[in-house]
């Protein structure tokens, strides 16, 4: 007779009732922040005065290209009004440091996206 201890027991039980969770790309947390950074760069650069939706377009475009199932979908989309929500709670005006930020949320994003398409690319 096999003896099958409570913690092992537990965790077999639970293991095998929890639906399996799809595991996570390794470049998903540099997509997510890519994500972040399109948000505050529609929110600022709307907010400098060059207004449409360039921003919001190239999230879209960010969306169709990974087509991700709904979960990673939802946590893109939060990522991006993350972003977006970060600087609308703080910038009422387009002042100096609006613009810098637009700069470095700019260099980020190249950076970023330059990186995944090397590292990860076909």
């Amino acid at each position: 007779m096999r003896v099958v201890s409570i913690p092992f027991a537990l965790l077999l039980a639970v293991s095998t009732a929890a639906p399996a969770r799809a595991a996570e790309a390794p470049f998903d947390a540099g997509l997510f922040r890519l994500a972040e950074i399109l948000g505050s760069l529609h929110f600022l650069r709307n907010l400098c005065g060059d207004t449409g939706t360039a921003w919001r377009d190239e999230m879209e475009k960010l969306i169709a290209s990974e087509n991700p199932d709904a979960e990673r979908k939802a946590r893109f989309i939060a990522n991006f009004n993350r972003g977006y929500r970060s600087f609308q709670t703080s910038y009422k005006s387009c002042t100096s440091s609006a613009v810098e930020a637009i700069n470095r949320y700019t260099r980020e994003g190249e950076a970023l996206s330059s990186e995944i398409a090397s590292r990860y690319g076909n």
